[in-house]
């Protein structure tokens, strides 16, 4: 297992420590239940909950505004686990990885850098134009 930490809504973690709670009542607890257990309980050690800092870096956790240079339209979306959105069904916002091409590119950025990165249409330069914590 990794010790990367990784970044959760309080409802996601709700969810995650009901279903471990769920899984270790078990008497007879499954191959796969003692393994699902394990990996639920070394991403709840790892887990940061709650609102970053309001200081202008993109880190998961954070609701960024960027801007795509090629045609000047804009986008805004949650820097955070793709699984937040099955986890948290109250997330009303686009969640994009930041192990994702464009999460890696921006990630630890700040508002005003532009950067490049590769997508399937092939490179695309963006600029920060805003953050925001969560929540």
């Amino acid at each position: 297992m990794t010790s990367e930490k990784i970044w959760l809504t309080l409802a996601a973690r709700q969810r995650l420590e009901a279903e471990l709670v769920q899984l270790e009542a078990a008497s007879q607890p499954s191959n796969a239940a003692v393994v699902r257990a394990r990996e639920l309980r070394e991403l709840l050690r790892n887990a940061v909950v709650g609102q970053m800092p309001d200081d202008g870096l993109v880190e998961p956790g954070m609701i960024v505004t960027i801007r795509f240079d090629s045609d000047g339209s804009e986008t805004t979306f949650l820097l955070g686990s793709r699984t937040l959105s099955e986890l948290d069904s109250s997330l009303d916002i686009d969640v994009y990885s930041p192990t994702s091409p464009l999460g890696t590119a921006i990630n630890g950025h700040y508002v005003g850098d532009a950067v490049t990165f590769v997508a399937p249409s092939g490179e695309q330069r963006i600029s920060i134009v805003a953050t925001k914590p969560f929540g």
